[in-house]
C-alpha cells in the first residue's frame, strides 16, 4: 500500500526551498517528518510515554546524529559504525533542546525523546540549521501537548547582507553567525559568534531571522491543517493543593525575604534557607509528611522563588546585596603555573577559573570528522567543571554535554581575536575551581589573560558577562553578572562576550515563553557597560600581550619550500627529517599547501640553536649557485680524481672539484694542492653538458702560468675512433 503523504514548501528570501514531508517514514513514532533542502534530508521522530516519569521536571531528550552513509562515507574506527556523538552533534542537541523546552506544559512530566538524523547530506547545506524546524514540526503534528510551533534558523552577514541558512562556504566569509530560535511572537534562544559587531547590528540580525522563522511556523500550521485537526492527548497533571501552598507561603515567605536582604555569601545563605525549610517540616506531623511530603518540598521551593523574585522587583536588592547592574569583586593573576606556556587565574565573586595554555604545531590541531564537514581547528578551548567547585561530591562520568557547550561558547568568544597568521595550534583548558554563576564567562576572561601571558598577539582582549531576568507581569529587572541561584530562580541566562569594540559571541536561554525586543535591547546595553567594567579590571593585571613567548615555551618558525624539495627533505622512509629532529631536538612538521602545492615546514623548539640548525639545513637544500659566481667552499672529502667540497654558505650542499680544475699545472695527487678541511674559492660554471653534473673550478680564479699552452682537444670520428688512428 502506498502511504498518503503530505508536503509543505518553505521559500527562503533568496529563493531556495525547504520541503517538509510527513506520512511516509517512521509511522509508529508519535510524530515523524522529513525536512529536505537541496539534497540534504533530515528525518525527525518524536515519542513520548503516556505515563508520567514520576519526576518534577520535563524529562526531555534530544538526540541529533549525522549518519556517515548520508555522505557516502565509512565511519572511522575499528568497528566501522557510528558510536558516541561528536561535540558538534552534542552542540546541536543543546540548541534544539533549549528552544523547545519552555513550550511544553510545566506539569507535563512524561518522558519525551526526539531523534533527528541526517540521512542524506548536501555539501552546500548546513543540516544543523534545519534541526529545530524538524523537531518542532514532528512535535506539532503529534498528540503531545505543546504550546505552539517554533523554528530555528541560522543568519549570517556577508558583505553587509543578511542571509538565512547560508552554506559553509558563505559562512566562512561572514562576520555574523547566529542561530536564532523563536515562536511566532517572541525570541526564545540565540547563540552564535560575531566579529566585534555592535548591539544594534546583533538585534537587526535577530529580527531578520525572526521574520524567516514566522514564515516557517506558518508552513507548519498549513501542514497540520492539511492533515486535520490535532488531537492532544490527556495526561496526568501534577497534584495541587492551594490551601497547602497558601499555608507554606504564610509560614516561610517573609523569612525567605528577610534572609535574601542580608546579602550573605552562598554557603551562609544556603544554611539559613535550609533552617527555614527544616523549621517548616517540623511543623507537620508524620502522616502529613508521608502523604504530602513531595508537595511540601515543591511549595517550599516555590515560596523561596517567589520571595526572592519579589525582593528583586520591588526593592532592586539581590541575594548577595548587589544592585541589579552591579558587578561582583574581581581579582586576576597571570603566569600562575610556572611550567605552562601561558596561565591565569580569574576570580569574580565566588566563581573562579584557572586557565592554562599550550602551544603546538599543526599536528596538534583538533580534527573534525563529520559527514557534513571535515576540517581542523588550530584554536580550541576545553572546559572542566569538577564537583568540588560547588562543594559537592559526585561521581565523574566523563565529559558532560554542559562542559562541551560551555567550552564551545568560550572558544567561539575568543577565536575571532586570534591573529590569522598565528603559526601555533593553541589549546586552552579552563578548570573551574569555584562556581557560583557565570563560570563560562569566567573562562573567557581567564582565557584572554592566558593568551596575553603566553605572548599571543591577540587583536583585542575579550571579557564576558552573564545577564539574568526577573519578570512579574509588566514589571521586570535585568540583572548583571548573575549568581547560580539567580540563574535557577530567574527567567533568563544571557551570556555576552566582546572586546572594547563589539560583541564576539552570545548565548541566550530563557525559561519563559518568549522575550520582547525591549528587554533584549536593555539586556544587551546593560551587558555592554558590565563587560567593559570587567575588561578594565582585567587590564589592570596585564594590559598588552607579552612581547614574546616564555623562555621554556616552544618557538615556531614556518618556512615554505618548493614541492620538488618535499621528498628530499623528508628522506627515504622519513630518515632525513627524523635524524634532523633527533639532532636538533625540534619538532618538524611538513604539510602541502592545497592551493600552491608548496611544502609548509613548521619548526617547533625551545632551543634557538636547534631551530637555526633546521633553518640552515633548509637553506642549504634550497641553495642554487649562479653561473659565473664565486663561492667559498670547504674540503670535506679527498678522492683520487678530485675533492668533494661543500659551500660554506650552504653546509651539506656538496659538489665535486675535479683534479683537473685544481690548478693550471698538471696535478698528480689531489693532496699536492688541497688538504682535508681547507677552505678555498671556486667559480661555478653550471651543469657540465658532458658529465651532467655541477662544475666548479679553482684554477679559473688563478692566473695562467707564463708560457702555458692549452692542450688540443681530443676529437672522435663517426665510428668513435680517434683521428689518425687506424683500427687493425
Amino acid at each position: 500500500m502506498i502511504p498518503k503523504t503530505y508536503q509543505e514548501n518553505i521559500v527562503l528570501p533568496d529563493g531556495r526551498k525547504i520541503t517538509i514531508e510527513t506520512g511516509k517514514l517512521a509511522k509508529q513514532a508519535h510524530g515523524s517528518v522529513v525536512v529536505k533542502m537541496g539534497k540534504a534530508m533530515l528525518l525527525c521522530t518524536v515519542v513520548s510515554n503516556y505515563e508520567s516519569a514520576g519526576v518534577d521536571f520535563l524529562p526531555l531528550t534530544v538526540d541529533y546524529r549525522e549518519k556517515f552513509y548520508s555522505a557516502g562515507r565509512f565511519p572511522g574506527g575499528f568497528f566501522k559504525r557510528e558510536a558516541r556523538p561528536s561535540d558538534n552533534e552534542i552542540l546541536t542537541m543543546r540548541i534544539v533542546d533549549r528552544v523547545l523546552r519552555p513550550l511544553f506544559p510545566k506539569d507535563y512530566h512524561s518522558e519525551v525523546q526526539i531523534m533527528i538524523q541526517l540521512i542524506s547530506n548536501d555539501s552546500d547545506v548546513m543540516p544543523d540549521s534545519l534541526a529545530g524546524l524538524a523537531a518542532s514540526c514532528a512535535i506539532y503534528l503529534s498528540d503531545i501537548p505543546f504550546e505552539s510551533p517554533i523554528s530555528e534558523v541560522r543568519v549570517a552577514r556577508i558583505n553587509q547582507n543578511l542571509v538565512i541558512n547560508p552554506s559553509r562556504d558563505q559562512l566562512n566569509e561572514s562576520d555574523i553567525d547566529l542561530v536564532v530560535g523563536a515562536s511566532e511572537n517572541s525570541i526564545i534562544m540565540v547563540e552564535g559568534e560575531m566579529d566585534e559587531c555592535s548591539e544594534e547590528e546583533m538585534i537587526e540580525a535577530i529580527m531578520f531571522a525572526h521574520e524567516s522563522i514566522k514564515s516557517q511556523i506558518k508552513s507548519q500550521k498549513k501542514l497540520l491543517k492539511a492533515i486535520g485537526e490535532k488531537n492532544t492527548r490527556e495526561y496526568d497533571k501534577s497534584e495541587e493543593d492551594d490551601k497547602l501552598l497558601d499555608l507554606i507561603e504564610k509560614k516561610t515567605s517573609s523569612e525567605f525575604y528577610e534572609i535574601g536582604k542580608m546579602g550573605l555569601k552562598k554557603e551562609e545563605r544556603s544554611t539559613k534557607f535550609s533552617e527555614v525549610k527544616t523549621k517548616l517540616i517540623d511543623s507537620f506531623n508524620e502522616d502529613e509528611i508521608e502523604s504530602q511530603g513531595h508537595l511540601i518540598k515543591k511549595y517550599t521551593d516555590l515560596s523561596l522563588k517567589k520571595s526572592i523574585r519579589k525582593l528583586v522587583i520591588e526593592e532592586g536588592i539581590r541575594l548577595d546585596g548587589r544592585k541589579t547592574d552591579e558587578i561582583r569583586p574581581i581579582w586576576c593573576e597571570v603566569d600562575f603555573l610556572p611550567s605552562t606556556h601561558g596561565s591565569s587565574v580569574f576570580t569574580r565573586g565566588e566563581t573562579q577559573s584557572l586557565a592554562s595554555l599550550t602551544l603546538g604545531t599543526s599536528k596538534e590541531s583538533n580534527r573534525i570528522d563529520l559527514p557534513s564537514y571535515e576540517g581542523e581547528e588550530s584554536f580550541y578551548l576545553h572546559y572542566n567543571f569538577p564537583p568540588f567547585s560547588t562543594g559537592e561530591a559526585r561521581p565523574l562520568r566523563g565529559t558532560s554535554r554542559r562542559e562541551i557547550g560551555h567550552g564551545n561558547l568560550a572558544q567561539r568568544s575568543l577565536k575571532k581575536v586570534i591573529p590569522s597568521d598565528c603559526p601555533y595550534t593553541i589549546r586552552i583548558v579552563s578548570e573551574i575551581l569555584e562556581s557560583n554563576g557565570s563560570s563560562s564567562m569566567a573562562s573567557v576572561c581567564s582565557g584572554t589573560l592566558a593568551l596575553m601571558d603566553a605572548g599571543i598577539k591577540i587583536k583585542r582582549p575579550v571579557s564576558g558577562i552573564a545577564m539574568g531576568l526577573i519578570t512579574d507581569n509588566d514589571k521586570y529587572a535585568v540583572l548583571s553578572d548573575i549568581l547560580g541561584d539567580e540563574d535557577h530562580l530567574g527567567d533568563m541566562d544571557f551570556k555576552i562576550t566582546g572586546t572594547s569594540e563589539g560583541i564576539t559571541s552570545c548565548q541566550m536561554d530563557i525559561k519563559i515563553k518568549g522575550l520582547s525586543y525591549e528587554i533584549l535591547s536593555k539586556a544587551l546595553n546593560q551587558a555592554k557597560i558590565g563587560r567593559l567594567k570587567i575588561l578594565d579590571e582585567m587590564l589592570k593585571t596585564i594590559s598588552t600581550p607579552n612581547n614574546d613567548v616564555k623562555a621554556h615555551a616552544p618557538k615556531i618558525i614556518v618556512r615554505k619550500i618548493p614541492n620538488e624539495f618535499i621528498g628530499p627533505f623528508i628522506g627515504p622512509g622519513g630518515k632525513v627529517i627524523q635524524e634532523l629532529q633527533k639532532e636538533t631536538e625540534c619538532t618538524i612538521v611538513i604539510n602541502e599547501d592545497p592551493d600552491t602545492e608548496q611544502g609548509i615546514v613548521e619548526i617547533l623548539g625551545t632551543d634557538q640553536e636547534g631551530i637555526d640548525m633546521v633553518l640552515s639545513h633548509i637553506e642549504a637544500m634550497l641553495f642554487k649557485p649562479e653561473v659565473g659566481s664565486v663561492y667559498e667552499v670547504k674540503v670535506i672529502k679527498l678522492l683520487d680524481f678530485g675533492a668533494v667540497v661543500e659551500y660554506c654558505e650552504a653546509p651539506g650542499n656538496e659538489v665535486l672539484l675535479h683534479i683537473s680544475e685544481l690548478a693550471w699545472e698538471k696535478t698528480e695527487n689531489v693532496t699536492d694542492v688541497v688538504s682535508l678541511g681547507d677552505t678555498l674559492d671556486v667559480k661555478y660554471f653550471g651543469v657540465d653538458p658532458r658529465t651532467r653534473k655541477d662544475k666548479v673550478s679553482r684554477k679559473a680564479l688563478l692566473p695562467k702560468p707564463e708560457g702555458y699552452v692549452d692542450k688540443p682537444r681530443k676529437t672522435f670520428n663517426r665510428n668513435n675512433n680517434r683521428k689518425g688512428f687506424n683500427k687493425k
